[in-house]
């Protein structure tokens, strides 16, 4: 609901829980007044009641940090969120306000500059406590040099300490969580890679430095863009904190022509209070109501034949891989890298979307088809967005891929990066992935993105423009193919962000499917990211990545926190491994509503002997924990593990033993698995309310 009280040029935008509650000062500037627990409109407006009085800073403006549309000018010399400069240089924005627009649910607040003409228009929109935010700015005049645009700036109450929380990673250890005191100055998270990035996610959490799993006031924000981005997180002398996201990196600029517009893409802010695991769990609600395309889907368990047969693919050697796992009980058969033009190694045929001819030569369709006729569905891996040296597009099109003139192409993984910048490789791109799902019953793309931009200048047209186009195709192709389901793939979890998940259904996490490296990678990506797109592989023991050593049960039961997948070489498993993985894909199916669109309790971090998660049903009426031990020390036994939000007058039948448990024994005593002795022990329990 968002009120507005014209009298005092206030308006308060409440959501089930909380309240942000603007006020247009003096000077036209929309001040912060509150962010955080639920006021009335009464209560809102006493707020400036109790304005307190600015302390005697004579070189300061008092009031530095708490405006939610920071341009640059007069005394701002933090973090601009808006900053332009004009065709005589002048670089100060002077903003008026000019007038509102509001329903129930929607806010937008325009100004425009005093002398130029140049209008911006500060759009908010309500999703429960989820506020969405993006700005537009028309410019009329002479063109004008946008320096930067965010999204939205988020001005957080003062607390008695700051606590910053994100995540850090690289290739094959994405998503890491880190927490850390939020230094004074500013603190920059960014990509200038034109991905979202595997060193970092456009998310941030700050809490007071007290938070735990399940109490404390957190505040968070994520921004909605799979390109270079900027989010910096400041701290003044006062005390005020700010978070400032939008896309774009220093030092690119972009020009805003006569006539024209420019859209921001959306960033998200939510204020919860119950702690990091209560504002993971309202962002997972967020993005399974509101972002995801097909949300109420449950995904199916997958295999990817990539790690059974790197390039060496062939229409019997993939027909062998389907037979055995359709009898695992897998539901998607995904041929990735291989099929296509002349791609026998990783120097040759991208860009050339049609089935290699040696190797189909009747093309995918007798492949599809006893994929189909096995009970699965068909999918394939496609990098559309790059292009080989030696291929044929690149042979006919060498000046569509991103370059300057006199600088070399930058060869990387033997590739280069188209730019879809261009119309003509938008429009490419898309009719060559049209006729290729016309023409095949193909049910799902695993969309890869395996290297960053480079030689791509200041031009910001490109960095903005790729992506747009990228998010065109998706939404056009979707269109047109609505049966397809989609996977964002980017070497791994190098494009995971709010802006790509609404285009497709599912993302891969990361390339390293090492069980053990996976339950940090996934318990950072669950703090904002729900498991219900988290793609999770059970590959081959030892790991094709770390080299180590675990036993199937423990990496079916790492995988099945999420989208389960299957990943290995399955010719070469013995029977019992095979009949036992049948047997653990039958539990996964049991739990998988609970997994995909339950509540997610982290109850156990990973990183001591024991970890934990539990997934409960809306109504609680079931409950799934996956327990893991990575190693058992001084022969101390295992704890009982606590689980959350049961109803305490409850009796819980456990589904494998029959044994009834109190809800209030295991929400204060906890469950006692059954684990075997030794390193890498699991275990699967799930819950029936009687």
């Amino acid at each position: 609901m968002i009120y507005h009280d014209s009298q005092h040029r206030l308006w308060v935008l409440s959501g089930p829980s909380s309240s942000y509650v603007l006020h247009l000062d003096e000077a036209d500037r929309p001040r912060v007044m509150h962010w955080g627990p639920r006021l009335t409109p009464e209560q809102a407006a006493s707020l400036l009641l109790r304005l307190p009085r600015p302390g005697f800073r004579p070189v300061e403006d008092p009031l530095e940090g708490s405006f939610d549309l920071i341009a640059t000018g007069g005394m701002c010399y933090g973090q601009a969120g808006l900053q332009v400069r004009f065709a005589d240089g002048t670089r100060d924005l002077e903003l008026v306000f000019t007038g509102q627009r509001r329903t129930d649910r929607e806010l937008v607040l325009a100004y425009a500059d005093r002398h130029y003409p140049l209008t911006v228009e500060c759009h908010y929109r309500l999703y429960g406590d989820v506020i969405e935010r993006h700005l537009v700015l028309r410019n009329e005049g002479e063109p004008v040099t946008v320096a930067r645009a965010d999204s939205a700036t988020w001005v957080l109450p003062r607390m008695n300490g700051y606590r910053l929380g994100s995540v850090r990673g690289q290739w094959g250890a994405e998503t890491r969580l880190h927490r850390t005191e939020l230094p004074y100055g500013e603190t920059v998270l960014t990509s200038r890679r034109g991905v979202t990035s595997h060193q970092a996610n456009p998310w941030a959490m700050v809490d007071d430095g007290t938070a735990g799993e399940e109490h404390g006031a957190v505040y968070s924000c994520a921004l909605a863009w799979s390109g270079s981005w900027r989010l910096t997180a400041q701290r003044l002398p006062t005390e005020r904190v700010t978070l400032s996201a939008g896309a774009g990196h220093d030092p690119v600029t972009w020009e805003l022509g006569t006539g024209e517009e420019h859209v921001t893409p959306v960033c998200a802010g939510l204020f919860t209070e119950g702690g990091f695991g209560a504002a993971s769990r309202a962002w997972h609600d967020h993005q399974l109501r509101h972002v995801l395309p097909h949300a109420g889907e449950v995904r199916p368990v997958l295999y990817n034949s990539w790690e059974a047969t790197g390039f060496d693919v062939s229409m019997d050697g993939q027909i062998r891989l389907a037979e055995s796992a359709a009898r695992m009980g897998v539901e998607l058969f995904v041929v990735d890298d291989g099929w296509f033009g002349a791609r026998t190694h990783d120097a040759a045929g991208l860009g050339d979307w049609y089935p290699n001819p040696h190797r189909f030569p009747d093309g995918l369709g007798p492949l599809i088809d006893r994929v189909h006729e096995l009970g699965m569905r068909f999918g394939l891996w496609v990098e559309p967005e790059m292009v080989n040296p030696d291929s044929d597009l690149y042979r006919a099109h060498p000046d569509w891929v991103i370059h300057r003139p006199h600088r070399r192409r930058t060869e990387h993984r033997n590739q280069l990066v188209l730019d879809l910048s261009r119309p003509e490789v938008g429009d490419w791109l898309f009719r060559t992935l049209d006729e290729l799902l016309a023409k095949n019953a193909i049910d799902f793309l695993k969309w890869d993105m395996n290297r960053p931009f480079t030689e791509a200048g200041p031009d910001e047209r490109l960095w903005l423009g790729h992506v747009r186009t990228l998010y065109d195709v998706l939404d056009r192709l979707r269109a047109a193919h609505p049966h397809v389901r989609i996977e964002s793939c980017s070497s791994g979890g190098g494009r995971v962000d709010l802006g790509i998940l609404r285009r497709t259904d599912q993302v891969w996490t990361s390339d390293n499917t090492d069980a053990l490296d996976r339950l940090d990678i996934q318990h950072g990506f669950s703090q904002l990211y729900p498991a219900r797109v988290m793609g999770a592989w059970v590959t081959d023991s030892p790991n094709p990545f770390t080299g180590r050593e675990i036993p199937l049960d423990f990496r079916f039961h790492v995988a099945m926190a999420g989208v389960l997948a299957i990943g290995g070489a399955l010719t070469e498993w013995s029977r019992a491994d095979l009949d036992r993985a049948a047997e653990l894909v039958a539990d996964y199916k049991r739990i998988r509503p609970l997994v995909q669109h339950g509540r997610q309790y982290r109850l156990l971090p990973p990183g001591g002997e024991l970890s934990a998660v539990q997934y409960l049903a809306a109504d609680g009426g079931e409950a799934a924990v996956l327990v893991h031990r990575r190693g058992r020390r001084f022969g101390h036994p295992d704890p009982g593990i606590p689980l959350r939000a049961l109803d305490p007058d409850g009796r819980y039948r456990d589904t494998a033993t029959g044994e009834v448990h109190h809800g209030a024994v295991l929400l204060t005593h906890g469950l006692f698995p059954d684990l075997a002795p030794g390193d890498y022990a699991s275990a699967l329990l799930h819950l029936v309310r009687e």
